[in-house]
């Protein structure tokens, strides 16, 4: 590059610098210090810079796309979780589960559409989900992860032949120590204590110890490290949940669930009723939950690695991840009848509820929901692997990789993952719902003598789910290449993986349901309710501190509650000895088999004064699936409740078996551009794939508990293992300019077009040949005989006295009645997945600089994203209208500020999505835009040794989910802080 350029470039530098204050306002990051040490004469920077140089240099040295994070130092990961550091990266955002990082989206495709890997290994990935269904995800928790064993993480938006296939958006690599890497001894102590402002009963600070060290011997052949972790930590959580709104109806409907049309007595009492072509949408329930928690996270790394000579690199590892997670929930809520209400809208297109409320007359007994819930459960994880590189001679390079990793979740506590153990006061005499405040507010008046006392409180209906997942993946690869020196091609590499990923996910439940009462109120004994204010523990959102709201709730004693029960009503009598563990009657297996060969070519050559790089590169994907089930089958119904429907089952006795197969050629093409000192220009195009979901998968037929009282409304569904995998077809193109060391600017723009999403084909049909007992011949004689209004509980009175034959004690308020043959059958709303031939592109632009203060220690890293989609869900079409959209797309953007010189390093960081499509069933729903602030602070008083101060979400940054309307909200979540302090000590 001639000098009168060079200059224009130093005096662009500057303006750009100059650009980069005026942006951040006020100084605050990098580091210039960052311990600079002379070693025979090279400067070694650790520390802040260190990490974002060694991230720096990953994206402009990769071919394709690349985004980095270094570890600072061994065992000295930015953020305490992994999951809260890949969030920093431009077009990342992340979920969260308990205050914590869970799972990733990139570019706006969800968790499922990313796949981990770990030092380039296909990871197994299991969890119980909810507790409530059966499990099926893909998607990796980064919280099974502990951070300090971690020395980066690579994320890689653009596809490349070599990397694993099943990540859409992204394929995440999380990079783990090795001894050789660092010759000597090397090592890291941290201790520290961790205090969740989200504890509900308590103040207790919790512990973290970690530890990592490294030890080479024989002039550094041969080494050694060893990592570990412990992890304690107590949290709690209030949140009000609306757990099902009713469809999205037009205001022309009329039926159970429905807003009363004109003529009808309760239309005075709706104000600003939704139009005949508006859409609106009812709670059927309300509630807030309270629950405490403890999680407890094991983590353990062993590497032996082995270098006999300067071309032969040996080594063995072991990976041991354990996270158990228990916790105690508390709830107090509202079901809905739908007959004497009043309501409040907001105006149309698509309406939400200012208010909807609900009277009750003395006689009929409504029930205010006290529920309990306990649960423990364990996710364990084991790898083992090892690896051989060999450097040949004529530049031949070979590698063997192997592993056996399997990862499985259990619950560990004898009544299952996932407890409901219902208690009530009846006696409701009215209750509302006001959705007008950021925490909405529950209010109920009881009639004399059911006040909301303990007292009062008496056992209802119960369900104990039991679920378990464990999946296993063998896989071995061959990888290897030729180095030339030829002029054009400098390199030619190839490789091939055969992957055997082996799947089981197991369900039960035992429920009973007796929602109209079992003992009374004077056989239970008070002590197991310990009454608590309600405002004190939900406040930190508008409304919740509103005087017209629940004005307790009640600790529950959910175990002695259910040895109570399970003693006086025999309630796990379907459980195997003594424990409330319901027997799997689902039970499914899936097998995928692939094969993946692939070859790429590297090429360097010059475009007039200009250095080019293309990379060619091709990988043929094989997959054949085996799915097998056992589902349980149904011989039977019961009429429970005015809209519930009992199964009498049987366990299922054998497997049944589908298969499928499917292949892909998927190229991969990167071309990168130096027009000028430290600008590089990009440009990539490939295709990639993401395999469809487990549950998708599945075969056997599902059938949702309770059944529906009404033609279509109860549900059933099935997998399809002849799913073919998600297809996108991939641009990217970026410009980065690297004007100085830990400094530079980028902007990118991306565009993917899917193929083969999964739709749900859906139908109405007959299933096991149920019989539909609420309109079998039992109920319409009665009908009959008191007229069409009559009630459930008269049906089951009249069923009881004249026809005892169909009459079933023991269920629902006053007992059930059975269905018999020659009843119609119970129409099911059928579901069952395929491929269609619907296509979303979805793109966007990322824009990111990263900026170093020159020598003042500050520093800055801001970044933005932008998603759009061609798809998206109208809010205004009635839910029987099917809809195609992908869940996920919005903006995102990110800033830390930080300082680090002479030992002093502090930092600050906010992150920001935009709302964003969560997902859908036969409606959508909705997370509203969410930005959180994190902080930390450490100061080295002596080498080595370090004390820190870390603070998450220190502005107590709150959640909401939305359906249609943002008056529709299915959770609404205060946020908490949580700081932990302590000590590091590194040698």
């Amino acid at each position: 590059m001639n000098d009168s350029r060079k200059v224009r470039f130093d005096r662009l530098a500057m303006g750009v610098s100059l650009l980069a204050i005026g942006i951040a306002c006020q100084p605050a990051l990098a580091q210039d210090d960052v311990v600079a040490q002379n070693e025979d004469d090279a400067i070694v920077v650790t520390g802040i810079r260190a990490s974002l140089e060694q991230a720096q240099n990953i994206k402009r040295n990769a071919q394709g796309v690349v985004d980095a994070i270094s570890a600072e130092d061994i065992g000295k990961f930015p953020d305490t979780n992994l999951a809260e550091s890949l969030q920093r990266i431009t077009g990342v955002s992340i979920d969260r589960a308990s205050g914590e990082g869970s799972t990733v989206t990139v570019r706006g495709f969800g968790p499922e559409f990313n796949l981990v890997v770990v030092n380039g290994r296909q990871m197994p990935t299991s969890t119980l989900g909810d507790g409530f269904s059966a499990p099926s995800t893909r998607s990796f928790d980064f919280g099974n992860l502990a951070a300090e064993g971690v020395a980066g993480v690579e994320v890689y938006k653009s596809g490349r032949a070599s990397l694993p296939t099943g990540g859409i958006g992204s394929v995440i690599n999380i990079k783990l120590p090795r001894p050789l890497d660092r010759p000597g001894l090397n090592g890291s102590i941290g201790v520290k204590g961790v205090y969740d402002t989200s504890q509900l009963y308590g103040t207790d600070v919790t512990p973290e110890i970690s530890g990592i060290i490294s030890k080479t011997f024989a002039d550094d052949r041969i080494g050694i490290l060893l990592a570990g972790s412990y992890q304690k930590r107590n949290g709690g959580q209030a949140q009000f949940t609306v757990g099902n709104w009713r469809p999205g109806y037009t205001g022309a409907e009329n039926n159970w669930g429905t807003l009363a049309q004109p003529g009808d007595p309760r239309f005075a009492n709706i104000e600003n009723r939704p139009g005949p072509t508006d859409i609106y949408q009812v709670p059927q329930n309300a509630a807030y939950d309270f629950y405490d928690f403890q999680r407890e996270r094991i983590n353990g790394q062993a590497v032996l690695q082995f270098k006999p000579t300067d071309s032969l690199d040996v080594s063995l590892d072991y990976i041991f991840a354990q996270n158990t997670f228990d916790s105690r929930q508390s709830s107090i809520g509202v079901w809905f009848n739908h007959n004497d209400t009043s309501s409040s809208w907001t105006n149309g297109p698509a309406a939400g509820a200012n208010f909807y409320a609900e009277n009750f007359a003395a006689a009929e007994g409504k029930d205010l929901a006290i529920t309990g819930a306990v649960g423990s459960n364990r996710n364990i994880n084991h790898s083992f692997g090892g690896n051989i590189k060999w450097e040949g001679p004529w530049g031949l390079r070979l590698e063997l990789d192997g592993h056996h990793s399997t990862a499985e979740s259990k619950p560990t506590s004898p009544y299952g993952s996932g407890i409901a153990v219902g208690t009530a006061i009846f006696g409701v005499a009215s209750q509302r719902v006001d959705f007008t405040t950021d925490m909405p507010v529950i209010s109920v008046a009881m009639h004399p003598g059911s006040e909301i006392a303990a007292e009062n409180i008496r056992p209802a209906g119960n369900a104990f789910r039991n679920a378990y997942m464990k999946d296993t993946i063998d896989q071995v690869s061959l990888r290897g290449g030729f180095d030339f020196d030829a002029s054009f091609i400098e390199s030619l590499d190839f490789g091939a993986s055969y992957l055997e990923n082996d799947v089981r996910t197991a369900f039960g439940v035992i429920q009973n349901d007796t929602w109209g009462g079992t003992l009374s109120a004077a056989d239970t004994p008070d002590s197991l309710f310990t009454p608590r204010a309600l405002s004190p523990d939900l406040s930190g959102m508008s409304g919740s501190r509103d005087p017209a709201i629940i004005p307790t709730y009640f600790l529950i004693d959910t175990a002695g509650l259910i040895s109570l029960l399970d003693d006086r009503l025999g309630i796990c009598d379907a459980a195997p000895g003594d424990t409330c563990l319901a027997p799997y009657s689902t039970d499914r297996r899936i097998l995928e088999k692939s094969i993946t060969p692939w070859v790429q070519s590297f090429h360097s050559f010059d475009l007039g004064d200009a250095r080019a790089n293309l990379r060619l590169g091709l990988r043929y994907e094989k997959t054949k699936v085996t799915s097998r089930a056992l589902a349980e089958i149904p011989t039977g119904t019961v009429w429970v409740a005015q809209n519930e429907i009992s199964l009498v089952k049987t366990p299922g006795t054998d497997f049944t078996t589908l298969k499928g197969e499917y292949d892909n050629w998927l190229p991969a093409i990167d071309f990168d551009l130096s027009p000028f000192e430290n600008v590089k220009l990009r440009a990539s195009y490939s295709h990639t794939i993401t395999r469809p979901d487990y549950a998708s998968m599945q075969g056997g037929i599902t059938l949702a508990q309770p059944l529906r009282v009404g033609a279509g409304g109860s549900q059933a569904s099935a997998g399809n293992p002849a799913l073919l995998p998600y297809k996108s077809k991939n641009v990217d193109l970026s410009a980065e300019w690297y004007y100085d060391r830990a400094s530079y600017v980028s902007v990118g723009f991306f565009n993917k077009k899917v193929s083969n999403f999964i739709a749900n084909d859906t139908t109405q049909t007959p299933l096991f040949d149920l019989p539909d007992p609420s309109q079998g011949a039992a109920a319409t004689a009665a009908r009959q005989a008191l007229g069409p209004n009559a009630s459930f509980d008269q049906i089951v009175a009249w069923v009881q006295a004249n026809r005892p034959a169909d009459y079933v004690a023991g269920v629902g308020t006053a007992g059930g009645v059975a269905g018999r043959a020659g009843d119609p059958n119970v129409i099911f709303t059928f579901t069952q997945p395929s491929n269609s031939d619907q296509q979303a592109r979805l793109w966007g632009w990322e824009f990111a600089i990263q900026h170093n203060f020159w020598d003042t220690g500050f520093g800055a890293i801001l970044n933005y994203t932008v998603v759009n989609s061609d798809t998206g869900f109208d809010n205004t079409l009635p839910w029987t209208t099917t809809q195609f959209a992908v869940p996920g797309a919005s903006d995102s953007a990110n800033a830390v500020l930080y300082y680090d010189k002479n030992g002093l390093q502090a930092r600050i960081a906010y992150n920001w999505r935009d709302r964003f499509l969560a997902g859908k069933d036969q409606d959508p729903y909705y997370i509203k835009s969410y930005g959180q602030f994190d902080a930390s602070l450490s100061y080295e008083f002596k080498k080595g040794l370090t004390a820190f101060v870390e603070g998450i979400n220190i502005t107590n940054a709150d959640r909401t989910g939305v359906r249609r309307n943002d008056r529709a909200i299915f959770f609404a979540a205060p946020g908490y802080a949580r700081y932990s302090a302590g000590i590091r000590f590194t040698f």
